[in-house]
């Protein structure tokens, strides 16, 4: 089971909770941190999202920000992530500074990830031009319609079940500074409904010409991914190649080491997996000889009896 953590560092800078900052002598400086500004609506800090916000605009010099978490803004799993990206955007004649977004910061204990409540969180790409960093979390009622940003190099979206639909608007998109996109497929259970053929405009790698660390992880079709992957023009502009907390299998790890060469990666991710000790050693005898660092950690055994049908991802609800 999955349990979701706060972000401990977002843009390249520590994650610091606005709320429990007090007084200019504990309070970074605003360029200093990311900061999460969140409410509770369950605990002693229960006003509207709006007035944290307001609060943080009046407090943190907001022309000093360069990174902002959206926290918990309600009861996520009841109030979309519309209010708190719509009031971003009002504010971005203030934050002028402002480099990373993250949307709905939210850990296990505030909402399951698929409780979460996401919106159209495009227009943030129109409102901030200079934005370099984006990152949701939650694929409930997510929209990515196709856009076009100049200047963002991370894309990451965090789900239990990615729709194809924003998959589809994210590969649609044109983002010619993308370096880094990581996507959380998800299960079908959850509406992640993403099949192979979904991915390849990402595949053929003339989508994002500078991308060189990929994510396509946490799907239930992990070896199929695999099999596509290991023959994708994508690959030889790749320096970290990340298919992690899926399904992946003895299958779909033999597809990639008879596929094209992966010794120019400096990092294969593949924590999270149901590869036996064999093929374990099979990945590892291939490349770190190379100088790419294998990730293998959590190895993981079937639910039951069921073999194949008894993997799981690491993030569903």
């Amino acid at each position: 089971m999955y349990g979701a953590q706060h972000l401990h560092e977002f843009g390249g800078l520590p994650a610091v909770d606005f709320q429990h900052t007090a007084g200019e002598g504990s309070r970074p400086a605003a360029d200093a941190a990311a900061w999460r500004v969140s409410v509770n609506p369950y605990g002693d800090d229960d006003r509207p999202w709006e007035e944290a916000f307001a609060e943080f605009l009046e407090t943190v010099d907001p022309a000093g920000v360069r990174a902002l978490i959206i926290g918990q803004w309600g009861e996520a799993y009841d109030e979309n992530s519309s209010v708190p990206v719509n009031l971003v955007i009002a504010a971005a004649d203030r934050l002028t500074a402002l480099e990373a977004v993250f949307v709905g910061d939210l850990e296990a204990e505030e909402a399951e990830i698929t409780w979460i409540q996401q919106s159209d969180v495009t227009p943030l790409l129109a409102a901030f031009p200079a934005l370099t960093e984006l990152g949701v979390r939650g694929g409930s009622e997510l929209v990515f319609p196709p856009t076009k940003h100049e200047r963002l190099r991370s894309l990451s979206i965090q789900a239990g079940g990615l729709p194809v639909e924003v998959v589809r608007g994210v590969l649609d998109s044109e983002l010619p500074a993308l370096e880094r996109l990581d996507l959380w497929l998800g299960v079908s259970a959850y509406d992640g409904d993403t099949d192979v053929a979904d991915l390849a405009p990402l595949l053929s790698g003339t989508r994002f010409p500078r991308l060189n660390h990929l994510g396509v992880r946490n799907s239930e079709i992990q070896n199929e991914i695999a099999s596509a992957i290991a023959s994708a023009p994508v690959v030889a502009q790749l320096r970290v190649l990340d298919l992690s907390n899926g399904t992946l299998g003895d299958e779909g790890a033999a597809a990639l080491l008879e596929g094209q060469p992966l010794t120019h990666l400096e990092l294969l991710d593949l924590h999270h997996h149901f590869l036996t000790e064999a093929m374990e050693e099979r990945v590892r005898s291939a490349l770190e000889p190379h100088g790419v660092r294998v990730d293998l950690s959590e190895r993981c055994e079937p639910w039951g009896d069921r073999g194949a049908e008894g993997r799981y991802t690491a993030v569903s609800e």
